[in-house]
């Protein structure tokens, strides 16, 4: 049994971002607009209840554009995708709507510009994931540059990068703070030259998310961070508050709650990642309280005032 005394610290903000809200309502509203099927490349964001949801109400999500009939609509996730994927579906003729964030946007376009002007450019960020392929797929080698991805201090020395050629740097969007921090000064140590982009590429959800926890492990001996496992933001949050020292797990939902973990803890954090909805959260706080904690703050959460409009044809 859990001590009747625990008490639940809410991280805020927490939750869905901007850029994920906008990618649902574009899924929603176009399913209510078109009818259903409505398919979607790749899970419009990484939650799973999210994308059940969805899939419920006609969307039907794919991995391959071949797996998409001619003449059907497609959505392209949050995450982004590579040139050469929107190309093969205008060819095709596929009716578009592209999810992308416009932070991810952002990127790809930095990315684009270096290689117009023949730079070779390096992608800080996790290999396979699906914003960082979309990413790598956006440099165009016919300029003259080249695009290499590093995940860690360490892959810097391994780089063959001519001592004349101009470099740049872009970062995936939802990585962790700090640790970019500490790649970046180093790759400022081996490439003194490098372009940095002209704003950080790392999404303020992701800075804000992280900031959030920073403050909750200050007062928590343990940090359930809603999320799934292949959402990258939720697993940082995760890796951060064990970094700083407090135990934390990432779960998809309550039924993933072990007491065990409860034992020794009097004061119990909640985050949740940007794709993660709030009545993930809610039912985590009703689950713990069915079993003796209690949350004496469930005020709102930190408004960010930050909102993205929706492709025009979708209004």
């Amino acid at each position: 049994m859990t001590k009747p005394h625990i008490k639940i610290s809410l991280a805020s903000p927490r939750g869905f971002c901007a850029g994920v809200d906008r990618a649902i309502e574009i899924v929603e509203r176009a399913i209510a607009n078109f009818g259903a099927p409505i398919y979607v490349r790749h899970e419009i964001v990484h939650n799973a209840h999210v994308v059940n949801n969805l899939k419920e109400k006609g969307a039907v999500f794919v991995e391959e554009l071949h797996q998409i009939p001619d003449g059907a609509t497609v959505i392209f996730s949050a995450h982004g995708i590579a040139k050469k994927i929107e190309d093969e579906a205008r060819d095709r003729g596929l009716q578009i709507f592209d999810a992308t964030c416009p932070l991810v946007i952002k990127v790809h376009m930095e990315v684009v510009r270096h290689a117009k002007a023949s730079h070779d450019v390096i992608l800080i960020g996790h290999a396979g994931h699906p914003e960082v392929e979309g990413t790598l797929g956006r440099f165009d080698t016919q300029y003259g540059g080249s695009m290499y991805l590093i995940e860690s201090i360490d892959d810097i020395g391994k780089l063959n990068i001519a001592a004349n050629k101009k470099l740049a740097y872009v970062t995936q969007t939802t990585l962790s703070v700090d640790e970019t921090a500490d790649i970046i000064r180093a790759l400022k140590s081996h490439f003194p030259d490098i372009i940095e982009p002209r704003k950080d590429d790392i999404c303020y959800a992701t800075q804000n998310r992280q900031d959030a926890i920073k403050t909750l492990a200050t007062d928590t001996d343990l940090i359930l961070v809603v999320g799934s496992p292949n959402s990258s933001n939720s697993n940082r949050l995760r890796e951060l508050s064990e970094k700083l020292g407090t135990t934390a797990y990432l779960i998809n939902d309550a039924s993933e709650i072990n007491l065990d973990w409860l034992k020794n803890s009097s004061n119990i954090g909640i985050s949740a990642g940007a794709s993660a909805p709030e009545n993930l959260v809610t039912e985590v706080i009703n689950f713990l309280e069915l079993h003796g904690a209690h949350c004496p703050d469930r005020g709102e959460k930190f408004n960010e005032n930050v909102v993205f409009s929706l492709p025009k044809e979708l209004r």
